[in-house]
Formats: structure tokens, sequence, C-alpha cells
């Protein structure tokens, strides 16, 4: 049987609200251009022209359908599998984000190749953002988790305006309908 990473099992673990992340709403967002898979770098301070916010939705890793998990408990850790749903979500509502002033970047720690792939794969009409080596996350304080070595970020979302965090979604669950929430919330404050 293969795995496909675009399902969620059912009975996966809700993460729990840890207060890793309550110190993010407010915060000033530092000026660090990560390297994007539009072959450039992107600033997570700076807002793209002809948006008022950018979502910045960060997640641990995605998956592709000839891999095996990064390790074999990984539906058992909450809040780790789900990243490539949580993609398809803001793939899918993308352009309603962009109709209510909202631009879009994924965020994880893996390298710019892997995640070129997935934008490749899935089509994704909005850059993904990597932080192999933890400056943002340094910077903000992220929540992170340990798996096989690797250090991941905890599924979370920022929603930036004027160079500081506006929102904080935290802890995220489900990560398949999570984009359509972040949709609501910024459709409520036009």
């Amino acid at each position: 049987m293969s795995y496909d990473p675009t399902i969620l099992p059912p009975n996966l673990p809700v993460p729990e609200d840890d207060g890793a992340a309550d110190h993010l709403r407010g915060a000033h967002m530092p000026p660090i251009a990560l390297p994007s898979t539009d072959g450039g770098s992107m600033r997570v301070d700076v807002v793209p022209d002809g948006a008022e916010r950018l979502v910045v939705y960060a997640f641990p890793r995605t998956g592709r359908p000839d891999e095996r998990p990064l390790v074999p408990d990984w539906d058992e850790i909450p809040g780790a599998r789900g990243c490539t749903p949580e993609t398809c979500g803001f793939r899918d509502h993308a352009a309603d984000l962009r109709a209510v002033g909202a631009a879009v970047a994924g965020l994880s720690t893996q390298d710019t190749e892997y995640q070129r792939e997935l934008v490749e794969r899935l089509r994704l009409p909005f850059p993904l953002l990597t932080d192999t080596d933890l400056a943002l996350t340094r910077a903000l304080d992220l929540p992170t988790f340990e798996a096989a070595g690797h250090t991941l970020l905890k599924r979370l979302t920022l929603v930036v305006r004027d160079g500081a965090v506006e929102q904080v979604f935290y802890p995220v669950f489900p990560p398949d309908t999570h984009a359509a929430a972040v949709l609501e919330w910024c459709r409520s404050q036009t």
C-alpha cells in the first residue's frame, strides 16, 4: 500500500495549545529575506505589492507520494501530519484570499529544491519559503519540534500587516480546513 500525503487518516491526535505562540501577536517581523521557490528571496516583514496582508502559514514538512513519512510514528505526533492537505487548501483559496487583500506564502525548514517539487506537483500560485538555517525561527522564537534529527516548525499561521504580526493561528487543526478559517478571518477584517 502506498503512502498518500494528500489524505488525512482518521483519528489524528489533536495538538494542544502549549502557549508557544502566545508572544507572536503584535511582534515585529524581522527584516529577514528567505529563499523562495520562485527563484529569488522574499522578506517576511514586507507585504507584497497589491496586498494589505501577508499570510505566512508554517508547516513541519510535506511528503511525496513516493516517500514514507520521516519517522514511523509521524501520524502519532500531534500536528505533524497534514502539510500537503493544508497547502492544497491555501492553493484552493489563494484567489479568494487575494480578493480580500491577502498574499500567501508557505514556510518550512525543508530546502528550496524539495519545496519546488511540491510547488510544481500541486501547481501552487504562491511561493514556499525555506528557513533551513532557522534564522526566522530563532528571531521570532517560533514553536518547533524534533523528528529524525530535523528541527521542524509546528503548524501555525501568521498574518502580517504593516511589518507586524496582526493575527496568529495556533495550534492549527484540522489542517485541511485551515485555509478556509484564515479566509473567513481576513474577510471579517475588511
